[in-house]
């Protein structure tokens, strides 16, 4: 358990120093008015030569659009990084200004900001503080505790809590939030109230998405919706960070509003702002689950030059490094915040199961989770088969079964994967990612909300045993024409329901697809949300490299990515499985 030092230690150096300013300090909750401006400043974590402190400012005064927040150090103290807040130092004086997004202060209202700092001797906590140049008093909470321990464990009931704090899986013995704006579509549709209440992921997909959509909910609205359904027990809220600069880079339909380069966008205006919402101390008691950017860096890997896959937009992202960056900038700020939980999209078995692509995708997600600051301690966990269609489980046939002396991997489907299906990949690569270095307690998570292939075609057995064709094909579950298949497939079915803990090394199945939201348009369609036409997505079209030059086997008449399909809904709930009630 980490030390936790509150603001009452620097009330307690006023009394020390100048008994004047100590009662002043001591009474500052009496009244907002008698005051201009509070500060709690709390050391979260200290580990000797280092240390990260968070700190939340509350002005008391008159509204302003820029802030800037001051103190001087007593001891060696440096900070060497922040974030929601652009902070300086110059020998012991240290300042931290607002962000572009965080500026506005209103009476009352308070901004929370954090860094990282290093020192020799002692930590100190700063006596004064000054807001836009007027001096603050240390709020300390109203505490009359003469002697408060510095190390006592209990923490703040609005501190949004240390990153130690975290239980081992943010699922078990919690609700899942479920998404009023999808469940309020799945409900409308014939025979979507058997589903309606299921809980989905909620996709920031852009940056206009933090503060919601032609008049839909904000990420903030989401968050306090999702206090109202958490009552007294637990609950996980699960969001999908999707908005990388060159985002898929080898899939039109899923591109996105920033350019390749727009990396100091996608921190300042996407990240940040995220980051500055979860942050929110209001927000501490929810287990806020993070999807990390799916699409993209696995591409950097299959789909760059050498590979005949490759595409120009993926070489451009691997020699810019934006991918890496964008995802460990994300973690760095988003694992920095005690009740989020990162977990980071790791593809799944018919993109990664081969050989070639698997370990190397685990080293990327290395690289990518050790950049901009961040390590492989803000990673909970990874995310394999989202919004994919991939089976769950294939029972009629094993990856070391063979049929005539033939492998079922020299079988036209498999093609010399190693893995059948999405739970065996999953466990593989989660213990890859552990020998390299990543927790062992390592959670995964598998999205089940569209692999179900259930209906009339299940197979309710293996196939025969004609050859390793015939065997495979005949007993798979997954009828896709080929595993490259990717956009609104033709006979998928909604997949095992969402559940805590329901294999070896899997934190939970989820439904990180919100089922009925479309994963491209079938044509083209012009859209202001950057997204473009893939033939993946055109029911006529013959295939690439990808797919093995197979037919696309997707939907028609689809819309653009992600907004409603009402088709797909209702093929999805006809073909479920397990099958509805």
């Amino acid at each position: 358990m980490t030390h936790s030092r509150t603001a009452m230690l620097a009330a307690l150096a006023l009394v020390a120093g100048a008994s004047g300013t100590a009662f002043a300090a001591q009474s500052a909750n009496t009244g907002a008015a008698a005051v201009p401006c509070t500060v709690d400043y709390e050391v979260q974590n200290d580990w000797g030569s280092g240390f990260t402190a968070a700190v939340t400012v509350t002005n008391n005064g008159a509204a302003t659009s820029g802030w800037s927040l001051g103190w001087t150090y007593a001891g060696s103290q440096k900070v060497t990084n922040s974030w929601n807040a652009k902070v300086s130092q110059s020998g012991a004086a240290v300042t931290a200004a607002n962000e572009s997004y965080n500026g506005t202060l209103s009476t009352g209202g308070s901004a929370s900001f954090g860094f990282q700092g290093t020192y020799s001797g002692s930590n100190a906590i700063p006596a004064t503080f000054t807001l836009n140049g007027v001096t603050c008093n240390v709020d300390d909470g109203g505490s009359t505790d003469p002697d408060p321990d510095p190390t006592d464990p209990d923490p703040d009931p609005t501190d949004p809590g240390d990153p130690s704090d975290r239980v081992d899986n943010p699922y078990d013995g919690a609700k899942v939030y479920v998404n009023p704006e999808w469940s309020e579509k799945a409900a409308a549709e014939p025979g979507g109230d058997r589903v309606a209440d299921q809980p989905t992921g909620v996709w920031l997909d852009r940056i206009a998405a933090i503060e919601g959509v032609n008049g839909g909910m904000g990420l903030r609205d989401h968050l306090d919706e999702a206090l109202t359904q958490k009552g007294s027990g637990e609950l996980a809220v699960q969001l999908v960070i999707y908005n990388l600069p060159g985002r898929d880079c080898a899939a039109l339909a899923s591109n996105g509003e920033l350019g390749p380069t727009e990396i100091d966008k996608y921190k300042t205006e996407y990240i940040d702002p995220i980051a500055a919402i979860l942050a929110d101390p209001k927000y501490a008691d929810l287990r806020i689950v993070t999807t990390v950017e799916i699409d993209s860096l696995p591409n950097l890997v299959t789909n760059v030059s050498g590979r005949p896959t490759a595409t120009p937009n993926c070489d451009v992202m691997k020699a810019n490094g934006n991918y890496q960056k964008g995802v460990g900038y994300a973690l760095n700020k988003l694992g920095d915040i005690g009740n989020v939980y990162n977990y980071v999209d790791a593809g799944h078995h018919g993109w990664l199961g081969w050989d070639s692509n698997f370990g190397p995708s685990a080293d990327m997600f290395k690289t990518a989770a050790t950049t901009e600051g961040a390590t492989v301690g803000d990673v909970h966990g990874f995310i394999v088969n989202t919004a994919n269609y991939s089976a769950l489980k294939e029972e009629n046939f094993k990856i070391t079964d063979s049929v005539n002396g033939a492998p079922v991997r020299q079988s036209d489907w498999i093609d010399w994967n190693q893995y059948t299906d999405e739970l065996s990949y999953a466990q593989a690569m989660r213990d890859k990612l552990v020998s390299l270095g990543f927790d062992q307690n390592l959670g995964m998570l598998i999205d089940t909300s569209r692999n179900g292939w259930g209906g009339a075609d299940r197979p309710t057995g293996p196939g025969a045993t004609t050859d390793v064709n015939t065997y495979v094909d005949g007993g798979r579950y997954d009828r896709r024409i080929h595993l490259g298949n990717w956009c609104n497939q033709s006979g998928a079915g909604l997949g095992e329901r969402p559940q805590a803990s329901p294999a070896a090394g899997i934190d939970a199945y989820v439904w990180m697809k919100p089922p009925g939201e479309s994963d491209g348009a079938s044509e083209e369609i012009p859209n202001d949300e950057g997204k473009g036409f893939d033939r993946m997505c055109d029911p006529t079209y013959e295939g690439n490299a990808r797919n093995g030059n197979s037919p696309s086997g997707a939907l028609g008449d689809a819309p653009v990515s992600g907004h409603w399909f009402s088709a797909q809904f209702q093929e999805l709930m006809k073909n479920a499985y397990p099958p509805l009630s």
